[in-house]
């Protein structure tokens, strides 16, 4: 009987277990998506009834539809660049680095685009991203949210299927709201996308109007820029006494 009440194990046996558990739990999801992978290739899911892999893996075997629309991604990209199974077994990646590899994988980079991404957070491998493959920075835009985002507009950078694939279900799956969220475009910039209040917003537009003489643009960006400077003096002033006439 598995015991779940761990306080009587001594640090040395509790910590040897979570690293055995932690690699037996890598092993498990690669092979996996193997499955999947082979399952999604056969389309064993039209005999069981199912119009889709994904609706499939929601009434058969019960997972979530996030969870489902993520490692169905997952599987048919190892399933093009097999390297991905072992480096997902292994724990040199997570299953958040190949979404974000994924478009930029071929047959001739895999390999080192594997290699360089072992062992690295999600941000360092956008930051990695970013550098390899530098994208143009992104138009400021500002839209009311009066009716519910697409999920490409909640996230722009999402990962499309592997192309020649077909789509995994006709609902697709998105975040149930728009939350903040930072991506690298490259070296040099970053994507910002927030979601902000009505009065916020109208602190913006004032701001803009202020600077109108010196940012004829009112770009929204360059506002920001001097506004955290601003922030950044009055903090400091506070924080360390700071001042320019000592």
């Amino acid at each position: 009987m598995i015991q779940y009440q761990l306080s009587h194990v001594s640090d040395g046996a509790l910590l040897s277990g979570l690293k055995a558990l932690t690699a037996r739990e890598r092993e498990t999801p690669a092979e996996l998506l193997a499955h999947l992978a082979e399952v999604d290739d056969r389309k064993l899911y039209l005999p069981a009834a199912y119009p889709s892999m994904f609706a499939y893996c929601v009434g058969e075997l019960h997972l979530s539809e996030d969870a489902a629309y993520k490692r169905i991604l997952v599987a048919r990209i190892a399933r093009q660049f097999p390297a991905l199974f072992p480096a997902l077994a292994e724990g040199r990646l997570h299953m958040t680095a190949v979404v974000l590899l994924s478009p930029h994988l071929t047959r001739e980079n895999a390999e080192d685009l594997i290699a360089a991404s072992a062992h690295h957070s999600k941000a360092q491998i956008e930051n990695l991203l970013a550098e390899r493959f530098p994208r143009p920075d992104l138009p400021t835009r500002i839209q009311p949210l009066s009716q519910p985002l697409s999920v490409g507009q909640l996230a722009p950078e999402r990962v499309e299927p592997v192309a020649g694939e077909p789509q995994l279900a006709p609902e697709r799956v998105g975040p149930p709201t728009p939350r903040a969220k930072l991506s690298p475009l490259s070296p040099g910039s970053v994507f910002l996308q927030v979601t902000i209040g009505r009065g916020t917003h109208e602190k913006l537009q004032y701001i803009q109007a202020l600077l109108g003489y010196q940012l004829p643009s009112g770009d929204a960006a360059l506002v920001l820029d001097r506004a955290f400077d601003a922030l950044i003096r009055e903090l400091e002033k506070r924080k360390f006494a700071s001042t320019s006439q000592p």
